[in-house]
């Protein structure tokens, strides 16, 4: 019965692998169940049989990034001594992930553009869990005295916006700055820099002078 359940897990393991490198590349409408059968190398009648349909298995697939970079973020935060350290934790918390797993950007910028057809309410839950963080970083900085009043939701955009884009648009950069080296695309920024300029940029418009 354990051996079973391992292998079930593994099966389990790779369909979702295979599935957020297509669904990143292609898009849903586009991946279909015998394109995820193909990658992860299973019947297409298991695909269905774990996750139910296609749908069911990007549900699984938004459910498992979003709860993996709110842990992430949430884990930094505790580690902070101070309002404006649990703003920096966020931006480079987010930063590292988005780089670690730049399909995650891919993925959340190709719903956003399609006005979230595919995200379940559950789904619209998930995101909104990360921009509570947020939400509530600025709302206690504000009441302690140490951020100015701001619109929450503008800076969520402002930062991973930012870090979406950068993290996704990679490639075009670096193309860029080679057919013209006057240009600066921030080709060459690692990302670490990047969180830290955003942090700092975010920080100074902020901060109660």
């Amino acid at each position: 019965m354990a051996k079973h359940k391992r292998d079930a897990e593994a099966t389990k393991a790779r369909i979702l692998a295979s599935a957020i490198a297509l669904f990143s590349k292609n898009g849903f409408d586009a991946t279909t169940g015998d394109d995820i059968a193909k990658e992860s190398g299973v019947n297409k009648a298991l695909i269905y049989y774990y996750f139910k349909n296609k749908a069911g298995l990007y549900e699984t697939v938004m459910s498992t990034l979003f709860d993996s970079i709110y842990t992430e973020v949430t884990k930094a935060e505790k580690c902070c001594d101070s309002i404006t350290a649990e703003l920096r934790a966020f931006i480079e918390t987010y930063a590292k992930y988005a780089q670690k797993y730049p399909y995650f950007p891919a993925l959340l910028l190709r719903e956003l553009s399609d006005s979230g057809a595919h995200l379940p309410e559950m789904m619209f839950a998930s995101m909104r869990r990360l921009f509570v963080l947020l939400s509530d970083i600025l709302n206690r900085g504000e009441k302690e005295g140490v951020f100015i009043k701001s619109v929450p939701m503008v800076i969520h955009f402002m930062i991973v916006g930012a870090l979406n884009l950068l993290v996704t648009t990679e490639p075009l950069r670096v193309k860029a700055a080679k057919e013209d080296t006057t240009v600066d695309t921030c080709s060459e920024c690692a990302m670490d820099e990047i969180a830290e300029y955003i942090f700092t940029t975010i920080k100074t418009a902020l901060e109660v002078k």
